[in-house]
Order: structure tokens, then sequence, then C-alpha cells
């Protein structure tokens, strides 16, 4: 979830508490960073490739984290990331989402877009979401008020309170609850869902957005076996209308929705392949896997 948009979760919060107490609430409030500006030039795909880095390279305080780095991604793809833990695998979603910037390399969002000229929240606004392991919702809110946060609308304080969705909104918000499987729980608290049911949420979020690119880390951790299931369900759902850029460690996981798998190893590929393919790569076993 972005900074502007839990920014304005807690205000939309604290906006509703006055408006109960008061019956009435001030205008003022400064407009939100979380709806979509109008960016010079759509994201071009033409060349087949929605996210393109070459040799990337990032180094902190002298530990080179990101070496060499060279990946794509198709548009509409699922790629799922695997890989030890201090391979790089969040460091190069760092750089993707413009939170960290690489010494040296290329990183293209579609042919024409150079990520590293973008701020963090320009980058987000362009069409790439990213969902962070532990799930960042507001509890306070119902499940549809936090989709309806999402939404790219007016974000002062006054239009949030009387906010109602036109039809076209509410076809959106329809379709997300029913793709993230929380169609019987739109008037539940978040606070109250079951931590499967927060991250669907999320992505939910994301969803209302409508990214480009989604940029998952660790979606599963923590899900109960159903719940890994129905996420699998999700994102194959997802695949094609949107890329998706999948890290987790379940291998069951992994083999139920990929088709490509990148290993990471020391902030570069090691393997690349079908899941069978980079578990049988004698590297992959001795670095990660084990045997």
């Amino acid at each position: 979830m972005t900074p502007d948009l839990m920014e304005e979760g807690a205000r939309r919060a604290s906006a509703y508490a006055q408006h109960a107490e008061r019956n009435r609430t001030e205008s003022g409030g400064r407009a939100a960073g979380f709806s979509r500006p109008v960016v010079p030039g759509e994201v071009d795909t033409a060349h087949g490739r929605i996210l393109y880095l070459e040799d990337v390279n990032v180094s902190f305080d002298g530990f080179q984290a990101i070496k060499g780095l060279s990946l794509d991604i198709a548009p509409g793809e699922l790629r799922c990331i695997i890989g030890p833990n201090g391979a790089g695998k969040t460091t190069m979603m760092d750089i993707i989402t413009g939170k960290t910037r690489p010494d040296s390399g290329t990183v293209f969002f579609g042919s024409t877009i150079d990520l590293l000229r973008y701020k963090e929240a320009d980058i987000a606004q362009m069409g790439i979401g990213r969902k962070f392991q532990k799930p960042t919702v507001f509890e306070m809110l119902t499940v549809y008020e936090n989709l309806e946060l999402a939404l790219k609308t007016d974000k002062g304080v006054k239009a949030s309170v009387f906010f109602q969705p036109d039809s076209e909104a509410s076809d959106r918000l329809a379709q997300v609850l029913h793709t993230i499987h929380l169609a019987d729980s739109v008037n539940q608290l978040a606070g109250t869902l079951s931590h499967g049911q927060k991250q669907w949420l999320e992505i939910g979020m994301l969803l209302m957005q409508d990214p480009k690119l989604l940029l998952l880390d660790e979606p599963v951790a923590g899900m109960t076996d159903e719940e890994t299931a129905r996420t699998a369900e999700l994102f194959l759902t997802l695949k094609g209308q949107h890329s998706l850029m999948v890290v987790e460690h379940d291998m069951s996981f992994i083999r139920t929705i990929s088709e490509k798998v990148t290993v990471l190893h020391e902030g570069s590929v090691l393997a690349e392949g079908t899941l069978d393919q980079v578990q049988a790569n004698e590297r992959v076993i001795e670095v990660y896997l084990g045997r």
C-alpha cells in the first residue's frame, strides 16, 4: 500500500469520527496523491516486455546487494521469483518501485518509461502496485470502504465523507469484490478478517487502481491451506489481465501458479526456467533447495 493511501485512510477514519460526533465536516483537506495523474505517454509494450532490467547494480556500505541483475517480464506474465534470504529479492522490488536508486543499470517500464527518473509515488501512479508481506488495511473501515477508498476520486475530507460511487465505480467495486473472494464480507470490518482475507483485501485495493504490474512479496506466508489454494486461483485469474511478479518460498504454491521461475542468488540471476528445470539445477540445489 502506498504511503499516500495510508495517510488518506487515516484521514478518512478521522473524518468519519468527526462527522458522527458533530454531524458535519469542514472542507480543506489537501488532495491525496493516490489518484493517478496524467502521465505523458502510455506504457508501450509493443516490443513484448512490460518490465526490463539490465545490468543493475546497487551497494550498501560496501556490500553489493544487486550485482549485474538483468531480467524482463512480458505483458500479462506471472513470473515467480525464488532464492535464499539475502538474494536481493526485496532490493530488486525496491529498485523497481523507486524506493532504492541503483548505482548503475537500466530499469524500464515498457519501452519508453525510464523508472530511474521517477519518484516512488510517481511510479505507483503510473501503474506499478506493490504488496508487502504483512497486510496493511484500514481495520476500522469495512471491506467496502477500504476498496472505495482506493478509487481514483477526489480525496478531500468533505468529498470523502459524502462520496457516493456512480454506476461505473459501483460495477468496478462489485467486480473486484468477486475477484478477491470477499463479496460475502462486503460490510465486515477489515479488522475482523482472517490473515488471508486481509491479504486479498489489500490486493483488491491495488486492483481498484487498475495496475499494469503487480509486485507481490510472499503473499501466502501465514495462510491456511485453503486460503493458499484460493490465492493461487486469484493469481491465475489476474494473469493475462495484469503482469505479476511473485516472490515466494512456498514451492507447492509456486508449482501451482508458475510457468517461468527466476532464481536469484547474491544479487543476480542464478537460473531461470520452469520449476522442474530450476529444481534440477545443481547450483540451485546447492545454494537454495538443498539435497
